[in-house]
């Protein structure tokens, strides 16, 4: 791992890694014990893409994700504290408390959603890629999607548009490599997924997403493509050590397959990288987790301690007027 990056800046993208891991392994232990409803699919593996490719992005880019989302959503700069009360359904939660899990979202950050309909997002960030191309603006939209997204018909649309009409559009595939419980080579005829930009000319890579600095220099070209050229597809190798959901038994992978991929864990490589340069040492990792650690706890408390919605949230944000009040 080389990079021009400063070492405070690269303990700072080890801190937010670092965050997102603890946020997601207290979310599992609130949703066992009841406090979290509904699906809740966790991040916990993956978090170098976010942090990299969010460091990368400018704060007027836009960004859309999946329903895999929490990591996301922090590492774009929304409140922990406010996604935590959202998960659990509370009124200072970034969508109120309505959308949980699946649907955080935060106009100020140019964060449009999380979604839970398998591609549904990726006409959409074509759709804004085509606003920013009609009014001649310097912005880019990044479009996170998982591997199994490839094989469906939104993927295949939304690409050809995108690279008919040249939109700066970056499609990032996290290659976790199964879709819930199946295999990549099992589903897909092309197990290399950056390939599939080849049938719309459009620029593609693939590249390591367990290495936080290898994103963000692969997501900052790609970026400077995009805003002149047009769209590019991105896919990152990585791994959740987690299930697809919490609900999910793992039985079609192995113990030693996911201590295969935890020896290339995200935080472990900045840690063995850094401690071996000289530029950190242990101590300092140590006091991050420590500060991280604390940090959650206070995030838990806020989303705790937060209001349930009132009754009448049920009529905001509907498109008919309430019963009584109709014209």
């Amino acid at each position: 791992m080389t990079s021009k990056l400063s070492n405070a800046e690269l303990l700072a993208l080890y801190r937010q890694m670092a965050l997102i891991r603890r946020f997601e392994e207290k979310s599992a232990e609130l949703y066992a014990e009841g406090k979290i409803g509904g699906f809740l699919h966790l991040y916990i593996g993956e978090e170098a893409i976010a942090v990299g490719a969010c460091k990368a992005l400018a704060p007027d880019d836009h960004l859309l994700t999946a329903y895999r989302d929490h990591g996301w959503a922090i590492a774009r700069g929304l409140p922990p504290g406010p996604v935590m009360a959202e998960l659990l359904g509370k009124a200072t939660g970034v969508s109120g408390g309505k959308g949980g899990s699946m649907h955080l979202a935060s106009a100020a950050h140019r964060y449009w959603g999380g979604h839970a309909i398998v591609g549904g997002h990726l006409p959409l960030a074509v759709g804004v890629g085509l606003q920013i191309r009609y009014e001649a603006l310097p912005h880019a939209v990044l479009c996170v999607l998982g591997e199994g997204t490839t094989n469906i018909g939104y993927f295949h649309e939304s690409m050809n548009l995108a690279a008919l009409w040249k939109l700066p559009v970056i499609f990032l595939v996290e290659n976790n490599q199964y879709g819930m419980g199946t295999e990549v080579g099992r589903a897909s005829a092309l197990t290399n997924i950056y390939e599939k930009g080849c049938a719309y000319g459009v620029e593609n890579q693939q590249f390591n997403g367990q290495d936080v600095v290898e994103t963000y220099e692969v997501m900052a070209n790609a970026l400077a493509y995009a805003r002149q050229e047009g769209p590019v597809l991105l896919e990152a190798i990585t791994y959740r050590y987690v299930g697809h959901s919490m609900g999910d038994p793992e039985r079609y992978r192995t113990k030693a397959e996911i201590e295969f991929w935890r020896e290339r864990d995200p935080l472990c490589r900045i840690e063995d990288t850094m401690t071996a340069e000289g530029t950190a040492s242990f101590d300092d990792f140590a006091a991050i987790q420590r500060e991280v650690a604390a940090e959650v706890d206070e995030i838990v408390r806020f989303a705790e301690e937060s209001p349930e919605p009132p009754d009448a949230a049920l009529w905001e944000h509907v498109f008919v007027n309430p019963i009584g009040e109709r014209e």
